[in-house]
């Protein structure tokens, strides 16, 4: 089999550093891009260098990163610079290769093994040069990680940062790569690590020794998954930049700009996301099989549950499912400082069910609301996404109202 060379290439600090430019002043100062600790949003969504050295750490909040960091300079967001400076990174890669593929907005995965020949010595000279082209044009610096998969070069790309290349091959995976915390591995979350570490295993090495029949009985085809990724049998490809994006969820979520106590500030809250979350489904043309909703507490202690679904992409059969799921799971006793609500197992078709002989009400209604779902985005789509609101989440103090068409540019009126 020909041997691979895939890139992964990960911004540094982005948020960060992209803000930096606009303050060059800052560059030697502990700095963070936050949200507004006064509309409850203060989290650190991104820090630099500096402020990393104090400790700050990526999704504490705000007073906490400043207890760490009294100096720490706090900028707000700006998401559409960072959206722009993402493209303009992303189609520089395209000039090295067609196969490019975006992980969020700051890392990319490129398959460089028929390409690198015809711009360098080797895929880690090419790396370098990459890294040098992006910092000439953008100011920014990117950490690569080349090696011959696509979760080897993950890890390469963190293993040493800022701006800098490191190799993981055949030859030194095992030195490299099975030392590392078996939680620095991609796809491994906090519950499957507390499940490795309950079977003894707490780095990636000890994962590889790990039989996958053991796996595979414990995690099912995650384990096998796991298998593969720690003995570096990972084969799956990089997708083409100009491929069609397959989209795997839709959430919605907002933090409050007060803890909610009473259901008659909640219900609203949870129709307000999925009504954003049914929009952009349909939108896609997509069905969801399934609905997941993440609570978070005052002290910020966050648990997510999900249910199956028949499936749908109407509004109010996600609100039925996601207001299920809260009353089933939250504590009562509990106020609610954040919510999300996402859709998942999306698929292009809907699942075939079986119809009732003899509940045809309810089938009726069913086509009565889908008729009902399409009048409205066609209203949204010419009129703008609030010319049609539900009256609970108008008359809501803490709904979150949608600023985005998803239907058309139309501006709303």
């Amino acid at each position: 089999m020909k041997e691979r060379y895939i890139l992964h290439c990960d911004c540094n600090g982005f948020f960060a550093s992209v803000e930096l430019l606009s303050y060059p002043e800052l560059k030697e100062r502990p700095v963070a891009v936050g949200g507004d600790s006064q509309s409850r949003h203060g989290i650190v969504l991104a820090k630099n260098e500096v402020a990393k050295k104090y400790g700050v750490k990526t999704a504490e909040t705000l007073w906490q990163a400043k207890n760490k960091c009294p100096d720490l300079v706090v900028l707000p967001p700006h998401h559409a610079l960072y959206t722009k400076y993402s493209k303009i990174i992303n189609e520089i890669y395209t000039q090295y290769t067609d196969l490019v593929e975006p992980f969020g907005i700051d890392e990319s995965w490129l398959d460089v093994t028929n390409t690198y020949k015809l711009f360098a010595d080797s895929p880690k000279q090419l790396a370098d040069d990459i890294r040098e082209k992006i910092k000439s044009e953008t100011g920014l610096t990117i950490s690569v990680g080349v090696s011959f998969n696509k979760i080897f070069a993950k890890l390469g790309s963190d293993y040493k940062k800022p701006d800098a290349t490191t190799v993981i091959d055949k030859e030194n995976y095992r030195k490299i790569v099975w030392p590392l915390p078996v939680q620095d591995m991609i796809y491994v979350g906090k519950s499957t690590q507390n499940a490795l570490n309950d079977m003894g295993v707490y780095t990636i090495g000890q994962l590889a020794d790990i039989p996958q029949i053991s796996l595979e009985e414990r995690f099912g085809k995650h384990g096998t998954d796991l298998f593969k990724y720690a003995n570096g049998l990972d084969d799956s490809p990089v997708n083409s930049y100009y491929a069609e994006r397959e989209v795997k969820s839709i959430g919605s979520g907002n933090t409050f700009s007060h803890n909610l106590d009473t259901l008659d500030e909640i219900k609203p809250a949870i129709l307000s996301l999925c009504e954003d979350v049914g929009m952009r489904l349909r939108k896609h043309n997509l069905f969801a099989n399934g609905v997941q909703i993440s609570i978070r507490y005052p002290n910020f202690y966050t648990f997510t549950r999900q249910m199956q679904i028949q499936s749908t992409d109407i509004t109010q059969e996600i609100y039925a499912a996601a207001l299920k799921l809260f009353l089933t799971h939250r504590n009562a006793d509990t106020s609610v400082r954040a919510l999300t609500v996402t859709v998942i197992d999306l698929e292009k078709e809907r699942n075939v069910e079986q119809l009732s002989l003899f509940d045809t009400d309810t089938d009726s209604k069913r086509e009565k609301n889908e008729k009902l779902q399409h009048t409205i985005d066609l209203i949204r789509g010419k009129y703008g996404v609030n010319s049609v609101q539900n009256a609970t989440i108008l008359t809501s103090d803490v709904a979150k109202k949608p600023k985005v068409n998803p239907f058309g540019n139309k501006p709303d009126r």
